[in-house]
């Protein structure tokens, strides 16, 4: 549904935000990996020749099919949902990229299966995300991905296959002739907000909307992270908070799939930073078998906004890559349930041990959900001085 210009831009895009999201220079012999889903074999192909060009070692990997994950999710054994093949570990400790391209054929084909299996399979392989994560913050590896048009993402989206190729031609502007100037003029508007956002000593975050009421302590010694090159697009700016310190309500008002589930209109209340009630139109049950995959899945673990000005995209998209970041007429906030980013350490990733993630309230869990809400809303920060400044408003930052 991409025209060959489109794709071409599309892969340098990609490459671009691998780079971007890595602090070390790629060099020849650096270990790329390419995972993707089957109808992503076109820009697949591109990405590889470039990446062969540069002098990288590409190593690809096919994702499973929808057939497949129903086979593994259905039948699977205890050692079969916790095995990791050998060599894999290996691979990841020496890996110096990645770049996921997504283009689902389905997203029902789960929806039957039992939550608590899924979790087992994610729990078990968390140690290798962990390992990427060591790797990222020190520096050696950088990550992307990108979403493409399917029949299937239109349909749950609700729009036309056409309606959907042109909403990921828009938010990755591969309509421009030189989309990554854009996506430079981005990164560097976002860096003097985040500068400034990370210039505040805030106390706490009080988020206002029709139905959200809800208190967020960013927490000691944070910062504002966000338009990294992770994630092509990427227009949220968020922080990790301490989780200790939410209170109130949030309310999910955009649709979400997540293994195979439909969740629609989702509210969540905290107390004492713990989800304490949860009520849905549709998926109640499977959120709450979610958010008791782990010890920590009933907390948060992100607090983003992305500013209207940034992000193109104005259509539910039926995935969260395009979800999180909407931008229509008032922008977005969201929160994730589950892990924190060690990134949004002030003092870097790298100097975040486990006893030190803890006691500042990074959140650790093998869930990372995002929940979007579209409403306008307006952020507040509680300033340490005891000002109150408003950060947020009508879709955008105005600090």
């Amino acid at each position: 549904m991409l025209t060959q210009d489109q794709l071409n831009k599309y892969a340098q895009v990609l490459l671009w935000g691998m780079q971007a999201a890595r602090r070390e220079e790629f060099a020849p012999g650096d270990i790329v990996m390419l995972r993707y889903d089957f109808a992503g074999r076109r820009l697949t192909e591109i990405l590889f020749d470039k990446i062969i060009e540069k002098g990288l070692q590409p190593v690809q990997r096919t994702s499973t099919s929808p057939q497949m994950e129903y086979s593994f999710y259905s039948k699977a054994d205890k050692s079969q949902l916790q095995f990791v093949p050998p060599g894999e570990e290996e691979l990841f400790k020496q890996l110096n990229g990645s770049i996921a391209l997504l283009a689902p054929e389905s997203l029902t084909h789960l929806q039957d299966i039992d939550p608590g299996r899924i979790g087992e399979s994610i729990l078990a392989k968390k140690h290798m995300r962990d390992i990427l994560d060591e790797r990222e913050n020190n520096g050696h590896f950088g990550w992307t991905l990108g979403l493409l048009p399917t029949e299937e993402l239109a349909r749950n989206a609700g729009i036309s296959p056409e309606e959907y190729t042109e909403q990921i031609i828009k938010a990755c502007y591969l309509d421009y002739p030189d989309p990554i100037k854009q996506w430079e003029n981005i990164f560097q508007t976002a860096s003097k907000i985040k500068d400034k956002l990370n210039s505040l000593r805030i106390q706490h975050l009080h988020l206002k909307s029709k139905d959200c009421d809800l208190i967020v302590k960013p927490g000691q010694d944070r910062q504002w992270v966000g338009v990294s090159g992770h994630n092509i697009p990427s227009f949220e700016l968020f922080t990790s908070p301490d989780w200790r310190g939410t209170e109130g309500s949030f309310f999910m008002d955009q649709p979400s799939y997540r293994n195979g589930n439909l969740v629609k209109n989702l509210k969540l209340e905290f107390k004492n930073g713990i989800v304490t009630q949860v009520a849905a139109d549709q998926g109640e049950e499977f959120v709450k078998k979610q958010i008791e995959m782990d010890n920590n899945a009933n907390k948060i673990g992100e607090f983003s906004l992305t500013d209207k000005n940034f992000s193109r995209i104005n259509k539910f998209m039926a995935h969260t890559l395009f979800d999180e970041n909407f931008g229509g007429d008032h922008g977005n906030c969201h929160i994730a349930l589950g892990a924190s980013y060690s990134e949004t350490y002030a003092y870097g990733g790298n100097n975040l041990s486990s006893d030190k993630k803890e006691s500042l309230g990074f959140n650790d869990s093998a869930l990372h959900w995002d929940l979007v809400n579209t409403q306008p809303k307006t952020v507040e920060a509680k300033l340490e001085s005891g000002e109150t400044i408003t950060i947020y408003e009508n879709g955008s930052f105005v600090i």
